[in-house]
């Protein structure tokens, strides 16, 4: 068990963290906080072109940075972007002040949940399908790595999906008080 006054949703784009943290935070009276959203309000510009202007290694020295500042706040719900666990320093400090919660989701479910999407670089591919298979590839272990719990995904009312979870959660996430 991880005791923590924080929690951390991972696991790759489409699989809900955004949607469920916000339903989380709300079960557990804790701000919500999602990462890509914070990157895009602190520098007043998308993340879409942080990668046109930046490249991805941009972005993601911008994520790192908002990742270590934002874990050592007490008691919040963090949705992570899916490649946050690619950089080793991430993992460790996700790992290191918060419960880890991995919603995982098949590429199946990512291609019908994000089939309108057209703000994510990294899904302007010709081959969509490929493209996520080769991130599952690469980032599932990472997930599975640094986490304190794993939810499979489901095809579950998202309303219904947060209260189970939320349950679970109630069981297996040792939280501590936040300091005042």
């Amino acid at each position: 068990m991880n005791p923590s006054s924080n929690l951390f949703l991972v696991g790759p784009m489409g699989a809900g963290k955004s949607t469920i943290g916000r339903r989380l935070a709300t079960h557990f009276g804790l701000p919500f906080i999602d990462l890509d959203e914070e990157i895009e309000r602190r520098n007043g510009v998308s993340v879409a072109l942080i990668f046109e202007l930046e490249g991805e290694a941009g972005f993601r020295s911008r994520e790192s940075r908002l990742i270590e500042e934002l874990s050592c706040r007490d008691g919040v719900v963090l949705a992570t972007g899916g490649g946050a666990v690619l950089a080793e320093t991430n993992r460790r400090v996700l790992h290191g002040h918060g419960f880890v919660l991995y919603l995982s989701a098949t590429v199946a479910q990512q291609l019908s949940r994000l089939a309108r999407d057209v703000k994510r670089p990294l899904l302007q591919a010709p081959d969509r399908r490929e493209r996520l298979e080769a991130m599952a590839a690469q980032r599932n272990p990472l997930y599975e790595e640094i986490a304190d719990l794993t939810v499979t995904g489901s095809n579950t009312a998202v309303a219904q999906a947060a209260r189970q979870i939320a349950a679970r959660l109630e069981t297996q996430w040792q939280r501590k008080a936040v300091a005042a």
